[in-house]
């Protein structure tokens, strides 16, 4: 009988090990696969929301654990200081102001007809009460542009869109932009609700009513961030067999600041703290519990190590005076020119390909996205139009310590939103000029004053002068839209 026994279970030992051997061939066999790609972007996420960040009030432990994982960058900027702009950055790797696309999409239902735009405006708009007559903004990213989604679903892969986009209405919505499959993409600039059935059955445009494109109710009352992580896992176990693109943009954390009351409640007895910032806090922790449920679906798929995870914002924290976040030590906020506005949390995952627990210093943007994970994938980029961002993947695989092979980052936004009005930004190095195109400059030594509260404009006139003329000349030669004196201006 122990003899019986013994052989019993030296047989199941033996099959264990089998097994074992199997699964590891099996992984072995996914690392020379093409790798999947998720990409993460979450709106209006500060640079400060993060606990890997610094912050002690959010509490991020998922997110921190990618991080811990991967690469983190210090220097990670938003391609603007607003949505529409950084979105159509990523999707093609070009500036925004090469684009056009400059300033937030107005959604259909913002606009004076709910009718289709077929051709993007080209007049430029004047204001009596204003000195520069400015660009129009698109109501489209505009259908010549190749998005990420044309080039990898051409490779073979299968490319998804969760979440919110705000690059033009119907005829432009991601499934007619090269993903394969579309939950949630709309012009929508935010959710009419962050609650099942995620729309406002009292607003007066059917649009608004309708809710959100292709996220119809299953469970009332569900908070739309968990819908959108599921929606993600839903599409990894229908393509755990073959390489996929997914890129989920959160509606998160974004207007209107809505909460779940339970997870609320954690965070309103902070010291300092108002409603709002729990709120937020809490819509915060919707996004780390997403990142929490991708993760551990990729880790039981056994796709964890052949997965490329990209996490970041696509402009800098909304920051009134604390509310509903604060982006300090960084001045400002969302839609302005100082780091507030532009800097954002950036951190690329990839086991066994970049160092774990790595941090970089380089000034990186969002255009940047495109080129990298296109060299990850193996795909060609196209060579008939300008990339304006270049590949990290070299840089990832150093663990930050190669240097980049750029000197200069810009940015454009040709419009009026805040004083001083328009804005362009040129960092060099270290240096950061901001160009207002009233005629106001500031210079900032980004190293010694990342708060940005020492004016260098009057002590180093030359450097302003070189950065302006680069940064004029830039512009020019991607054939941006400046600002222009007003005829009809009255003082």
């Amino acid at each position: 009988m122990y003899t019986s026994l013994s052989k019993r279970l030296i047989s199941s030992i033996l099959a264990l090990a089998v097994l074992a051997i199997a699964y590891q061939t099996k992984a072995a066999d996914r690392s020379n696969e093409k790798p999947n790609v998720i990409l993460v972007v979450v709106d209006d996420l500060g640079w400060m929301d993060l606990s890997c960040q610094g912050s002690e009030f959010y509490k991020t432990p998922h997110i921190d654990r990618v991080a811990i994982q991967g690469l983190r960058f210090l220097n990670g900027y938003a391609a603007s200081a607003v949505c529409s702009p950084t979105r159509a950055a990523i999707q093609t790797g070009r500036y925004p102001h090469r684009l056009g696309v400059t300033d937030w999409i107005r959604s259909r239902f913002q606009r004076s007809t709910n009718e289709t735009i077929t051709s993007n405006p080209t007049e430029f708009t004047s204001d009596p009460k204003q000195p520069l007559s400015c660009p129009p903004n698109p109501y489209f990213l505009e259908p010549s542009e190749r998005t990420i989604a044309d080039m990898l679903s051409s490779s073979g892969y299968r490319c998804g869109y969760v979440g919110k986009w705000h690059l033009g209405d119907d005829e432009f919505y991601p499934e007619k932009r090269g993903y394969h499959v579309n939950k949630g993409g709309c012009d929508y600039g935010q959710p009419p609700s962050y609650f099942d059935p995620f729309n406002n059955p009292m607003h007066l445009n059917p649009m608004i009513k309708a809710g959100i494109h292709n996220l119809p109710s299953r469970n009332p009352g569900e908070f739309l961030t968990k819908r959108e992580s599921d929606e993600v896992v839903s599409l990894i176990e229908e393509w755990k067999d073959r390489a996929f693109f997914i890129q989920l943009s959160h509606y998160a954390v974004h207007t209107p600041i809505q909460a779940i009351a339970t997870v609320e409640a954690k965070y309103s007895n902070a010291p300092g703290k108002t409603k709002q910032n729990a709120k937020y806090a809490a819509m915060v922790e919707s996004v780390d519990e997403s990142m929490r449920n991708i993760c551990e679906c990729l880790e039981r798929l056994n796709l964890a190590n052949n997965t490329l995870v990209v996490f970041t914002s696509d402009n800098g924290g909304l920051d009134n005076r604390g509310e509903p976040t604060d982006n300090a030590p960084l001045r400002s906020g969302k839609g302005y020119a100082y780091e507030g506005g532009i800097r954002v949390p950036l951190i690329v995952r990839w086991p066994n390909k970049i160092p774990a627990g790595t941090v970089s210093s380089a000034a990186v943007s969002s255009i940047d996205f495109f080129p990298t994970i296109l060299e990850a994938c193996a795909v060609q980029a196209s060579e008939d139009r300008t990339i304006d961002g270049i590949s990290l993947v070299s840089h990832l695989n150093s663990g930050g310590s190669e240097s980049l092979n750029r000197s200069d980052l810009v940015w454009h936004f040709p419009h009026y939103r805040h004083d001083p009005g328009p804005y362009s930004i040129l960092r060099s190095g270290d240096w950061k000029l901001i160009k207002y195109w009233h005629g106001k400059q500031e210079l900032f030594q980004l190293n010694d004053d990342p708060t940005e509260s020492k004016d260098l404009a009057a002590v180093f006139p030359d450097r302003v002068l070189q950065m302006d003329q680069r940064l004029v000349e830039k512009l020019k030669s991607d054939g941006a839209k400046l600002p222009r004196p007003n005829t009809n201006y009255v003082p």
